[in-house]
C-alpha cells in the first residue's frame, strides 16, 4: 500500500495531471479547428510575442503602456472575439452525450431517403435538417409546427414551390417533421465557394454551432450534398443512404 501511494504521489498523479491538459487542448484544438478562431489566435500569439520583445528586449516604454492597456481588457475581447466558439462548447457540454445506439422507430429514414431522390431527380430544392443531442427548438420556433408523421409524400408536398412552406428549411425531430420553414443562421465563413447559394449557406450556418446533420438539394442541379460540423460533401443518389448513416448512428465525441 505504501509503495502504491509513493507511486501514485510521484508518479501517476502527475501523469494523469499531463493527460488530462493535453485532451483538453486537443479538444480545443478540434473545436476551433477550420473556423476563424484560429487565424484570431495567432493574432492573439503575435501581440504576446510584440509585448515580451517591447517589454523585455528592447525596453520601449511608449508601446509597452499601450499594450499593459490592451492586456487588462484582453479577457473581455477574448470573450466577445470567440464568442461563437465558446457557445458552441457549452452547448456540448450540457447536451445528451450518450449518443444514438438505436435509431428511432419506423422507416423514417427510407422516407426521406426517396423523397430527397426524387427530388433530385426533378431538381426540386432541398433543405432537411436533422436533430440529434443538440436542440433545434429555437430554429423550429421561427417556421411553422407540424409534429406530423414523416412521409416521401408530405415532404415533396412541403418543398413543392407552389406550396407556402416550401421556403425555408425542414426540420426532424426523433422521425417526426417538427417543423417546416425555418429559418436558419447563414454561414459568415468567407471561404466558402462563392457558388452555394442560400440553402447551402444556411446548411452550413446551422452545423457550425450545433451537431445537426443537413442534406441538402440543389434546385440548379440537382445535386445532393451532406452537411455535418460545417462541412459539406457532395453525395450520388446510390450511397446516400450510407453516408447518412454513417453521421446519425455515430456517438458525438465528448468536448
Amino acid at each position: 500500500m505504501h509503495l502504491f501511494l509513493n507511486l501514485w504521489s510521484n508518479f501517476f498523479v502527475h501523469a494523469i495531471d499531463i493527460l488530462l491538459i493535453a485532451y483538453i487542448l486537443y479538444r480545443l484544438l478540434l473545436l476551433i479547428k477550420g473556423t476563424m478562431a484560429v487565424q484570431m489566435i495567432l493574432g492573439i500569439l503575435t501581440i504576446i510575442v510584440v509585448t515580451v520583445i517591447a517589454q523585455v528586449v528592447l525596453d520601449l516604454k511608449t508601446l509597452s503602456w499601450l499594450l499593459e492597456k490592451f492586456w487588462i481588457a484582453a479577457v473581455v475581447v477574448v470573450v466577445v472575439v470567440f464568442q461563437p466558439e465558446i457557445r458552441s462548447a457549452l452547448a456540448h457540454l450540457g447536451s445528451h452525450r450518450w449518443g444514438r445506439v438505436f435509431l428511432p422507430s419506423g422507416n423514417f429514414i427510407d422516407e426521406v431517403i426517396d423523397a430527397v431522390i426524387t427530388a433530385s431527380e426533378q431538381k426540386m430544392g432541398m433543405l432537411i435538417v436533422f436533430e440529434k443531442e443538440l436542440g433545434l427548438r429555437s430554429f423550429a420556433d421561427t417556421g411553422t409546427h407540424l409534429n406530423a408523421d414523416v412521409s416521401k409524400e408530405l415532404i415533396l408536398s412541403i418543398f413543392n414551390t407552389r406550396s407556402p412552406l416550401h421556403d425555408g428549411a425542414l426540420i426532424l425531430v426523433n422521425g417526426r417533421v417538427m417543423a417546416a420553414a425555418c429559418l436558419l443562421p447563414l454561414s459568415e465563413d468567407h471561404y466558402i465557394a462563392k457558388t452555394y447559394g442560400t440553402r447551402h449557406r444556411a446548411a452550413i450556418g446551422i452545423t457550425e454551432g450545433t451537431d445537426a446533420i443537413v442534406i441538402v438539394v440543389s434546385e440548379e442541379t440537382g445535386k445532393i450534398s451532406i452537411v455535418n460540423d460545417a462541412k459539406m460533401v457532395q453525395t450520388d443518389r446510390e450511397e446516400l443512404k450510407m453516408r447518412f448513416l454513417e453521421l446519425y448512428i455515430k456517438t458525438p465525441s465528448a468536448i
